[in-house]
């Protein structure tokens, strides 16, 4: 039997001096001020059950190589400061950041907040949904727009790549799912079935089988060769924000069908369906089997999960936590993380690690072999929806309007 994980109950790791708990905050638009002689811009750090500390940090003078002197007021240190990132420290919370500032970002996208974004396989593509109304595909590295994707009626809730690169699926209010061609923007299949808006999409393997969740309280998996319903998995009775398929360790028994499976179904067999629950669930689901696996209990409505390994899950709450699971062991939480109240937007694996996007604007990158916490500046206080990865670019899009790239080849 699988030994249940550690329980840091602030989400510390003793292994490392860092303090999760504690986080610093850097006024938005630092990368502009700081390039200035004498520009200053404040610093705060939060510490749970203590004063914020607040402070300044200060442009002595500008290298020729564009990277400025910066001093820090006392309280807080300058670690070490680049072309697009500082690195600061806050001795007396224990804890340590690095602000990087975008490498660059497309305004031309959409007129409007966006919603949902997705990068292709290939890294060349970007699509994203907009409260304008619109879904749009463009160039990943100039931000030109390449085509629409209209179709939907009313707003367009969340967008993804095919594991092709050239198909894209969309998730509407309209309780449909399109599957799309990039190559002539036309849609060959919409699913209908689902009574209420499409909350988030998965691909099951390559993407012949896609898994969609709703409002309505359902998760259904369709076959996009046939534009036809295969099965409604799960029917909670409360709304599913967000969905996420993934490999199970084999020591998981995912159960057994009931009835022998279509032939149109592949790559079920050995997947486990997580489901974001509005009601302060966690649910996992034997995709194939469609027999309830796991539900845990929440401190709030989940809005989005993701897998980390066959054995390791993440969720995010609307009231900011983000749960650290071990499915082989549900009773205690392997690590929460609260950095702050404000909902958990999205949640992306990255390299050894994982990309968080919250509603405060706070976008932040936790890495294992780190000590400290890579933040993704630009938005103020306007939310980040959603982030997406290529290789070493992670792309955002938030209330703003803005689609930002990040390099991480700029640390």
């Amino acid at each position: 039997r699988a030994r249940c994980g550690t329980f840091y109950g602030s989400g510390v790791d003793r292994g490392k001096h860092h303090n999760m708990e504690s986080r610093i905050v850097l006024q938005s638009d630092w990368p502009k001020v700081l390039r200035k002689n004498e520009g200053e811009v404040w610093v705060s750090c939060k510490i749970p059950g203590k004063p914020t500390i607040y402070g300044t940090l200060t442009c002595q003078a500008v290298s020729h190589d564009a990277v400025p002197e910066i001093t820090a007021s006392e309280q807080f240190e300058v670690l070490e400061v680049s072309k697009k990132s500082i690195h600061i420290a806050c001795p007396s919370g224990s804890t340590s950041s690095k602000f990087l500032m975008p490498f660059t970002s497309f305004p031309g996208i959409h007129d409007k907040s966006i919603t949902c974004l997705d990068i292709s396989c290939g890294g060349g593509l970007g699509v994203s949904t907009s409260t304008d109304g619109t879904m749009k595909i463009w160039n990943c590295k100039t931000g030109d727009r390449r085509r629409e994707l209209s179709g939907h009626v009313y707003d367009v809730n969340c967008c993804k790549f095919l594991p092709s690169g050239m198909v894209v699926i969309s998730g509407g209010m309209d309780a449909q799912v399109k599957v799309w061609s990039c190559e002539d923007g036309s849609c060959p299949v919409t699913f209908k079935g689902h009574k209420g808006g499409i909350l988030d999409l998965a691909a099951v393997d390559r993407g012949r089988n896609v898994v969609s969740c709703s409002r309505d309280g359902t998760a259904r998996l369709w076959d996009c060769g046939k534009s036809a319903c295969l099965a409604v998995v799960a029917d909670c009775g409360s709304p599913i924000n967000g969905c996420c398929v993934g490999v199970a360790e084999n020591s998981i028994n995912l159960g057994a069908p009931e009835e022998p499976t279509s032939d149109r179904e592949i790559g079920t067999q050995d997947k486990l369906l997580l489901l974001a629950r509005e009601d302060k669930k966690l649910q996992g689901i034997g995709l194939q089997s469609r027999q309830p696996i796991f539900a845990f209990d929440g401190s709030d409505a989940f809005n989005c999960c993701t897998f980390l390994s066959s054995v390791y899950v993440l969720a995010g709450t609307q009231d900011g936590n983000i749960y650290k699971l071990d499915v082989r062991c549900l009773r205690t939480p392997v690590q929460i993380i609260h950095r702050s109240g404000a909902p958990v937007h999205s949640l992306l694996p990255f390299r050894e690690g994982f990309v968080v996007s919250q509603g405060d604007g706070g976008c932040f990158i936790l890495q294992q072999d780190m000590d400290h916490i890579i933040e993704l500046t630009g938005p103020d206080v306007d939310p980040v929806y959603k982030a997406a990865a290529w290789e070493k670019s992670i792309f955002t899009c938030s209330r703003d309007g803005l689609v930002r790239k990040y390099q991480l080849s700029d640390l």
